[in-house]
């Protein structure tokens, strides 16, 4: 039997045969986007080392491709929304260009009636497959331009790893690394572990071995990824838990550090708060959804933590790191949800003072226990209150990244700045520092001094590299 490396392996070299005698010799170019969350963006870059191991190049325009895929996001109605908008504009490209392949992937795609209607409606749509697919996309291409038909993989059962996955990083400084896939909590709001399935957490062997790989090939930001990291390690045949996870993947000769998302507050222990306090390459910035303010609303959700355990964890956190940032997620107008229950939304930002928020109107999302539940208030009445919360949020961050002047941090230098001979930093509580250098900077670490700040936004001036 052939094991799966080299089965897969076989697919590509058929696809890249076949596509090499159809191209006539001119290059294959293949056109991805991503939708959604970081865990997607990883996905991509699986596809994309996977494509090019088919024969493909990459193109920034999709007039220009051969191949276009879409990986999508299901978390939130306007993402959708946004997939079927830019898959209508594809039709008369489509018509043009009759060989063209067009893919579709990602959390969308493993619900059933959106599958339907992408099959009535887009017709013209030649490759459809969910996450748990991944490690079929050679298979599935194979099938799909030699069949010369649609191909559309219904959920699949296959519960083979694709540790052998490699990616395409385009960033050769900033890296994610997934380290478990799925959820189990099953938030009374939320597609994910419907569409990702249940918590698969990596073993920890593979997850060092590709972490040392990154340091070696010299990337400064390694990001660990999951739907809830910090229960990573709990369905692991020998249990191993998210600090001890965090001390090894930190334990490697070299300068870089480490971040990680997304993180549920119940899980959050004393230990994990202390290895980041401690630990020198951990960045200094917890991502941490509280969602709502209101315990009746919480149990709605159900978040299975309390609003006064939400302040008590994040009490300690402050306490052990006085230089820490927190950012949070929150749902604004959850079915049901009083003004009065809003108020108290309000109350534990004031008392947190995040840096910044993710803020979003509730989306309903069939399949979800809250999409039955009643919504009595309007959406305009959501909106206003959406307004409400940005206000008093962005006085306080106006407030944080003011007391910053004056101060010295540490910051990764990531890009070139629009404005010519400046360059974008990041501090190891994930802000972003504009500051002046030279070519060449991309990718060091720095320290540096604030010096101004207007409207959130921090300008630094370089002080030892």
């Amino acid at each position: 039997m052939i094991d799966r490396v080299e089965e897969g392996m076989s697919y590509k070299i058929k696809i890249f045969n076949i596509l090499k005698t159809e191209a006539c010799g001119k290059p294959l170019l293949a056109f991805v986007r991503t939708y959604g969350c970081q865990q997607n963006v990883s996905d991509s870059e699986k596809i994309k080392n996977m494509l090019l191991h088919m024969g493909y190049n990459f193109t920034d325009k999709k007039e220009e491709a051969d191949f276009i895929l879409f990986n999508t996001c299901s978390v939130r109605e306007h993402a959708e929304e946004r997939v079927f908008g830019n898959l209508g504009e594809l039709k008369a490209l489509k018509k043009q260009k009759p060989r063209l392949i067009i893919a579709l992937c990602g959390c969308m795609m493993e619900q059933g009636d959106i599958k339907e209607k992408i099959k009535k409606s887009f017709p013209f749509v030649n490759l459809i497959f969910g996450t748990n697919a991944l490690n079929r996309f050679p298979e599935l291409v194979y099938e799909t331009i030699s069949q010369k038909k649609p191909i559309f993989c219904d959920k699949t059962n296959d519960n083979r790893k694709i540790e052998e996955l490699q990616s395409y990083r385009e960033n050769k400084i900033k890296a994610f690394l997934p380290v478990m896939y799925g959820c189990d909590n099953f938030c009374s709001y939320c597609i994910v572990p419907y569409v990702r399935g249940r918590e698969k957490s990596r073993e920890l062997r593979d997850i060092l071995k590709e972490t040392k790989t990154l340091v070696n090939y010299g990337y400064k930001e390694i990001t660990l990824l999951g739907q809830n990291v910090n229960s990573y390690g709990k369905n692991l045949k020998q249990p191993v838990d998210f600090s001890r996870l965090l001390r090894d993947v930190t334990n490697f000769e070299g300068d870089y550090w480490v971040r990680f998302m997304t993180s549920h507050p119940k899980d959050i222990s004393l230990e994990l708060i202390d290895e980041i306090a401690n630990n020198d390459k951990i960045c200094k910035h917890l991502h941490i959804p509280f969602q709502a303010g209101s315990n009746r609303v919480l149990d709605k959700m159900n978040r299975r933590y309390t609003r006064e355990k939400y302040l008590s964890m994040i009490e300690n956190v402050k306490k052990r790191m006085k230089n820490v940032f927190l950012t949070s997620d929150v749902i604004v107008g959850f079915p049901g949800e009083t003004y009065d229950d809003f108020k108290q939304t309000l109350s534990l930002i004031k008392a947190v003072r995040f840096s910044s928020l993710f803020t979003f109107i509730y989306s309903k999302r069939p399949g979800t226990l809250a999409c039955s539940m009643t919504d009595p208030v309007p959406h305009e009445e959501k909106t206003q209150w959406l307004a409400e919360l940005l206000d008093v949020q962005r006085k306080i961050s106006s407030q944080i990244y003011s007391d910053l002047v004056g101060t010295k941090v540490k910051v990764l230098i990531e890009d070139e700045n629009k404005k010519r001979g400046y360059f974008v930093a990041r501090t190891s509580g994930n802000l972003i520092v504009r500051i002046e250098g030279e070519q060449g900077m991309i990718g060091e670490f720095c320290e540096v001094k604030i010096i101004k700040c207007q409207n959130c936004v921090l300008e630094g001036a370089i002080i030892n590299r």
